[in-house]
């Protein structure tokens, strides 16, 4: 299990190695993983489909940076677990369909989340 709770999308120098790129090789390395995201980072688990926002820097345009919500349909796509903290998507909950299909909710007494017991590690990433 791997639990993230800060929402930094990376920058220039991580353009192709963020949080969530690390989360995806451990899956694939391991045969699986399950990611709990927590804090602002219940927002990479959004169904907004809108492409990642570039960035510019001078005269330049950065519209390489990573996207978060793709990170997060790829590791579902690969049959990783994502849960988000009911608690904080309070926050930002926006409606029944602001979360990606296959994300699941863990807190509360409707959602009770992944049986921690069943993970031999737990990283706070």
């Amino acid at each position: 299990m791997l639990v993230i709770e800060r929402a930094y999308r990376g920058a220039l120098e991580t353009q192709f190695a963020d949080v969530l790129y690390l989360a995806r090789e451990l899956n694939r390395q391991l045969g699986g993983v399950d990611v709990l995201l927590r804090g602002l980072a219940v927002t990479f688990a959004a169904a907004d489909t809108r492409p990642a926002p570039s960035v510019r820097v001078g005269h330049d345009t950065l519209d390489t940076l990573p996207s978060p919500r793709d990170s997060v349909r790829s590791l579902l796509e690969h049959g990783a677990g994502v849960y988000v903290d009911a608690a904080d998507l309070a926050h930002f909950e926006a409606g029944p369909g602001w979360l990606q299909p296959g994300v699941r909710r863990a807190g509360g007494p409707d959602a009770p989340g992944p049986d921690w017991s069943a993970y031999r590690d737990v990283f706070f990433v």
